[in-house]
């Protein structure tokens, strides 16, 4: 269908399957089932109570929240209401939650599913909150109270090119950016891929990373715009079960997940048993169904992976058990419209060939240009940043990369991760950190070494690597550097690999939301370190045991 916004596409599924199954929120072990009709009501008096709050038209409503039914419709309620969703991370501490309310100029906020809302509390000032008595968060003004209060209001009309929501990086970097997208821009990506996806008539997704994020809030609307069937974990605990309920035809995840999958998987078959059984003819095939089915992958028609760099040997081994993971690329300014691999064109370590309706080129530094049809409105509340990151219509990614003959594209790094050991070598730590990572002990890694002649990677320990002995660990990580060294020019050869004590999480504010590491971060913290590190004897440091 030709819908010209997300709304517009929910208003047609809700007159064409009210009865249709929508979102499926589970609670306590039981399922609640909210159908186009349901959820259409209940936006619409959540819509209602929002205008009754005499907010200026177009104003700002942030929603905090983790991924639950109230999201999609706190999302809708805010479109019919003549709103602009400001969508803000769920693990942000109340310092965070503050900078966004406040640079955002946000009015209002809907405060959702939340595993920690009374220590984000503190960052709430100054305006209304409407809270989500089901998950435990109780305000003045409840979703529970404003659906018995006002009645359903026909939506607001709005022109598809006005502002639709503010979108925070996640930022790896710096204070996040706040860009600024139109509805159209949401629907045009998704007609390009709806098309690609050709996706059944019932479709199902799960939806779990944050919807704040552009990529899993471009499905949301791809769903909406889809007439699609949306499912959500209840807890970590019954994530797995959940999924395999699920049986999504989408699925998309950062690379951390999949190595999580991958360890949970060889804790109950250990690799050199499972390639065993893999060799079996009449197991092969059972074994590989048993496993999608197990992780819910059974009736996935894509398998997606974005958001950083995940690992040849990850994808080689998922592949060994009939999954295929296709890498995709692309950025919050582009609305995620890029590169993608797909099962007809796909290279596996590449990000694959620009989309058709994108135009690309590299600078003369390599760092990657893209231009298309849905390009941000610009960085809210920042025109100078907005002009500094367009040069002749192209957005300026700040990735860098390189295109093969056939046109599949290889991210090579970050135009501002390079650093300069004191020899005077730039050094670009990504490829590097991605050979290392083909570690089946490493779960995080951050190739440092300013200051210091040669690089050092920082590591913290993947839960396969937390159940062996130093011993054991030293060696096999030695190994792996000893084999990747003779590969990389003399300036660039790991010197030595520091275990980190504890593990990089967004708790700690090491990783972003979608399980980026935070360079600059890590490096505040243990740049104090490099040189005594690098002069002690041992190749492999421990650094809970310098403590």
């Amino acid at each position: 269908m030709d819908f010209k916004s997300p709304l517009e596409a929910f208003l047609y599924w809700e007159k064409k399957t009210p009865d249709q199954v929508f979102l499926n929120q589970p609670i306590y072990g039981k399922i609640l089932q909210y159908t186009y009709k349901k959820a259409g009501e209940e936006a619409r008096k959540i819509a209602s109570g929002l205008r009754a709050l005499g907010l200026p038209e177009s104003s700002h409503i942030a929603l905090l929240s983790k991924n639950c039914a109230h999201w999609h419709m706190s999302d809708l309620a805010i479109q019919m209401a003549g709103y602009v969703s400001v969508p803000i991370y769920p693990t942000l501490t109340a310092d965070g939650v503050q900078l966004i309310l406040d640079h955002s100029d946000a009015k209002a906020i809907i405060v959702g599913k939340l595993d920690s809302y009374e220590a984000q509390k503190a960052g709430i000032k100054n305006m209304p909150i409407l809270s989500i008595g089901m998950y435990g968060v109780e305000e003045k003004n409840t979703w529970e109270s404003w659906l018995k209060a006002y009645e359903p209001m026909v939506p607001f009309e709005r022109d598809p090119i006005d502002l639709f929501t503010i979108i925070y990086t996640s930022g790896t970097t710096g204070m996040p950016k706040g860009v600024m997208h139109s509805s159209y821009n949401f629907v045009f990506c998704n007609k390009i891929f709806i098309k690609k996806l050709l996706a059944p008539d019932h479709f199902r997704f799960f939806s779990y990373l944050p919807l704040a994020h552009v990529a899993e809030r471009l499905i949301a609307t791809l769903c909406i715009c889809k007439g699609a069937e949306v499912f959500f974990p209840e807890s970590l605990d019954t994530f797995a079960s959940d999924l395999k309920k699920a049986k999504p035809h989408l699925f998309f995840a950062v690379p951390r997940i999949y190595a999580k999958f991958q360890e949970k998987i060889l804790e109950k078959i250990p690799q050199k048993r499972l390639d065993l059984l893999l060799k079996i003819p009449v197991l092969n095939m059972i074994l590989k169904k048993t496993l999608q089915k197990n992780l819910g992958m059974g009736s996935a028609l894509i398998i997606g992976s974005a958001a950083a760099p995940i690992s040849v040997d990850l994808i080689h081994w998922y592949q060994k058990i009939g999954v295929t993971i296709l890498q995709l690329y692309g950025m919050t300014e582009d609305c995620s419209l890029s590169h993608a691999n797909t099962h007809e064109e796909n290279k596996v370590g590449t990000v694959g060939k620009a989309h058709e309706e994108v135009s690309v080129k590299l600078s003369a530094e390599g760092e990657i240009l893209i231009k298309n049809d849905c390009m941000m409105l610009g960085y809210y509340k920042n025109p100078e940043l907005t002009a500094s990151v367009f040069e002749d219509g192209y957005f300026k990614t700040g990735d860098t990369g390189e295109y093969d003959h056939e046109g599949y594209l290889t991210i090579t790094g970050r135009v501002k991760d390079q650093f300069k050991t004191d020899k005077g070598k730039y050094i670009i730590p990504a490829p590097i950190e991605l050979a290392l990572s083909a570690n089946e002990n490493i779960g995080q890694i951050c190739l440092v070494g300013t200051g210091i002649p040669q690089p050092i990677a920082l590591i913290t320990l993947s839960e396969v690597g937390r159940t062996k002995t130093k011993k054991a660990l030293a060696e096999s990580l030695m190994a792996t550097v000893r084999a990747l060294n003779p590969k990389l020019e003399k300036h660039e050869r790991v010197e030595k690999v520091v275990i980190m004590k504890e593990e990089w999480t967004p708790d700690n504010n090491l990783t972003t939301p979608t399980l980026k590491v935070k360079r600059n971060a890590i490096e505040k913290i243990h740049k104090p370190y490099y040189y005594r590190w690098f002069a002690m004897e041992d190749k492999v440091i421990f650094e809970a045991e310098l403590i």
